[in-house]
């Protein structure tokens, strides 16, 4: 069970893990691209609007001293400024403008066609690595492609048609194309590491994390099965005795005293029931928030003295003892109800599991008699809480793996579960469920391993 809900713990934490890491890289890196495509149609639209020419703040920019404006009289240059040419126009010192630095890492060339197809001018003075048939047959592609702009190699292009002339424009992006392609790939090995990272870590506290959820679904099946035995015994009896009753009945010779026993033995049953329901309602409504019981200062130590007087009767008709170590003046915040019920809870399932006096020798008291078997009540103060202790020996030896399971609903150490000494098995479970509700800790534990020791700690007032 722990095995198969950690397995699907992992694949699903994996899975969302992986798919959020994927929109998280593929976002940032869909906001990179398009700030390189962005910032290279900025570039290129300096270019077309200043004739083909670096525009910097202040003018012209003529610091390039490798590229030389061409000639006036040239005219198959590109760059001529002649005001006539349809696709150099006068621009100028009104049009946009980049940075100096920008302009200095700017790389581009551009290619003119004519309507009839012949190329009017190639122009590669801005870039070391395109000759100009080179640049030709980039331009050539990038006609034939049927797009205004787009991405050839590492150039981007830009198709601008006027007056009969066919203007390509290509600007060199590859170190903006490198960047992201680091980028890209720094990302991806970053997500992949972290998930590799993330699921080593979630392998690790995998089957912490599901073993709560896995144990509660145990407790609900163990609960279902052991509740199903304790509604299915009475109801046996019930049925047997009413099956008796019809065989008297069709018989015709009813004898009262055997009738009224098998009702007796009906009632019995039903108020078993009956008390299981009360209980099982009970447990339920401490367990919710909403049905906390009302808190106020209570007198711990007059509440322990009382309920232990209260259960002497009982205690020597069983022909057991109950010993009492209560300090006085302890209070507490909580409900003076659930605390009674609390210690009442402790001590009822002593008497019914401690030895029975026939079979420890406690010895004699000054008179001679026979003294029983010891129930310890002990009620300290230690630091800040209040600490109740209720301990009775016991016939069958306890072992830590019993002791962890003695507050879960129906659970008892004999395996045998017959119901000799009466309950249910979830007397233990409502006191845990009392000490919850007033902010303590209760636990269970053994010195000798025939001795049953429960130990319940409430915050002082």
């Amino acid at each position: 069970m722990i095995k198969e809900l950690k397995r699907r713990f992992i694949v699903l934490a994996m899975a969302s893990l992986t798919v959020l890491l994927a929109v998280i890289v593929a976002g940032m890196n869909i906001i990179n691209y398009e700030k390189v495509v962005s910032d290279a149609d900025s570039r290129i639209e300096v270019l077309e609007e200043n004739a083909g020419r670096l525009m910097v703040p202040g003018g012209f920019d003529d610091q390039f001293e490798d590229f030389d404006e061409p000639d006036d009289d040239d005219d198959d240059d590109v760059f001529d400024r002649d005001d006539d040419d349809p696709l150099f126009g006068p621009g100028g010192p009104g049009g946009p403008s980049m940075s100096r630095d920008e302009a200095e890492e700017s790389r581009f060339f551009v290619v003119s066609i004519a309507d009839d197809g012949t190329v009017r001018s190639v122009n590669t003075d801005r870039i070391y690595s395109i000759d100009e048939s080179e640049a030709k047959a980039y331009a050539d592609k990038a006609l034939a492609s049927g797009k205004d702009e787009g991405f050839i190699d590492e150039f981007r292009y830009s198709v601008d048609e006027e007056g009969g002339v066919t203007r390509v424009m290509f600007l060199d992006c590859g170190r903006t194309l490198d960047s992201f392609r680091s980028f890209l790939r720094a990302s991806i090995a970053m997500s992949l590491a972290g998930l590799a990272a993330v699921f080593l870590i979630i392998l690790y506290f995998a089957g912490r994390i599901v073993r709560p959820v896995a144990e509660s679904h145990e407790k609900q099946k163990r609960f279902i099965t052991d509740a199903g035995h304790e509604i299915k015994t009475p109801l046996a009896i019930i049925k047997a005795n009413i099956d008796l009753m019809d065989m008297e009945l069709e018989k015709k010779r009813i004898d009262r005293g055997e009738l009224r026993e098998n009702l007796g033995d009906i009632n019995e049953q039903v108020d078993r029931l009956t008390g299981l329901t009360n209980d099982l309602v009970y447990l339920s409504r401490m367990e919710e928030a909403e049905n906390m019981p009302v808190m106020t200062e209570v007198p711990y130590s007059d509440i322990v003295d009382e309920t232990v007087e209260a259960f002497g009767p009982l205690s020597w008709e069983k022909g057991k003892a109950i010993s009492a170590d209560v300090e006085p003046m302890i209070t507490v915040k909580g409900s003076s109800k659930e605390l009674e019920k609390l210690l009442s809870i402790l001590l009822d399932n002593a008497l019914k599991y401690s030895i029975p006096p026939r079979e420890i020798d406690c010895g004699e008291d000054e008179d001679g008699m026979p003294v029983p078997p010891e129930i310890d009540v002990i009620l300290r103060r230690e630091g800040k809480n209040a600490v109740l202790k209720v301990s009775n020996k016991t016939e069958n030896e306890l072992t830590n793996e019993q002791l962890s399971h003695v507050f879960e609903r129906f659970y008892r150490t004999d395996s045998s579960r017959n119901s000799e000494t009466g309950g249910h098995g979830i007397g233990l479970s409502m006191a845990s469920a009392i000490v919850r509700a007033h902010g303590g800790k209760i636990s269970a534990h053994t010195d000798t391993g025939h001795d049953f020791i429960v130990t319940a700690s409430l915050p002082l007032a």
